[in-house]
């Protein structure tokens, strides 16, 4: 088995990764499994930088094979918040229950709804070469909180083909459709060749 390292100590994060890349033979480790702490900043203004800069500072302590993630949730009616600070909206320690309520009663009675999940991935390959792939998923900010699965933002996004919010269906329901499922689609199309 390869070895592959995600830049994330998000468990939600590693098992959606290691759901994609353990079938294709991939041994997945993440910052959970490292002794030593790797510190991380995310001072992008982008999808892509954050997903550089994580892989990056994983690579230049490591040198072996990275993939990073960033993404994020944008609302039309929030002018694309909370974005590249979805992870950091209202504070870190933020529980998603309490950034979801928020959300609901920031865009009450808007007329447009509209939202996008946005994902990026970072791949560093062992010689340091780099290549992003980039994933997203168009819905809705739903009217309540709905559902157990998933994780973050998932119980208010509404995804309209489904009729209802991505914590309401099935990790491989949502794998098909997400940002990340879709970032990651096209990351395993690199890595087949």
């Amino acid at each position: 088995m390869k070895e592959i390292f995600i830049a994330t100590s998000n468990p939600d994060k590693v098992r959606e990764f290691t759901q994609m890349l353990k079938p294709l033979g991939y041994d997945v480790k993440s910052l959970l499994d490292l002794d030593e702490k790797i510190e991380i900043i995310e001072d992008g203004k982008t999808f892509e930088e954050n997903a550089y800069k994580k892989a990056k500072s994983v690579y230049d302590v490591l040198h072996k094979e990275v993939i990073s993630d960033d993404s994020g949730l944008c609302v039309n009616a929030m002018n694309g918040k909370p974005g590249v600070y979805s992870a950091r909206f209202l504070g870190e320690d933020t529980p998603y229950r309490a950034k979801n309520t928020y959300i609901l009663d920031e865009i009450k009675g808007a007329k447009d709804r509209g939202a996008q999940f946005v994902c990026v991935i970072c791949h560093i390959q062992e010689d340091g070469s780099y290549k992003t792939y980039h994933g997203v998923c168009e819905g809705e900010i739903a009217l309540k909180i709905e559902g157990e699965h998933g994780f973050g933002y998932d119980p208010i996004f509404y995804y309209p083909p489904f009729m209802t919010t991505l914590a309401n269906v099935s990790d491989e329901e949502k794998h098909e459709v997400s940002h990340r499922g879709k970032a990651l689609k096209l990351l395993l199309e690199d890595l087949k060749k």
